[in-house]
């Protein structure tokens, strides 16, 4: 294995973890509740994401899968 030649300053290894750092959250306030929520994702407070009530809609689809194996236990 090669090794180095010299020995790294503490300037460089510095500036090389520089972005190394724990970085804030960034939070937005919800459209719909003004709650503050992370970006890109499903606000828990009231589950509308983009407009739509994505919470909803998820219930919608497991209750047309458990309609679905109904259908197919009495087949």
């Amino acid at each position: 294995m090669a090794e180095p030649k010299k020995r790294l300053t503490s300037t460089r290894s510095g500036n090389r973890r520089s972005h190394l750092a724990v970085k804030a959250q960034s939070l937005i306030s919800c459209p719909k509740c003004k709650a503050a929520v992370m970006p890109h994702r499903v606000c828990e407070n009231c589950g509308f994401y983009k407009g739509q009530d994505v919470l909803e809609l998820e219930k919608k689809q497991q209750a047309k899968e458990a309609r679905r194996k109904e259908r197919q236990e009495n087949e």
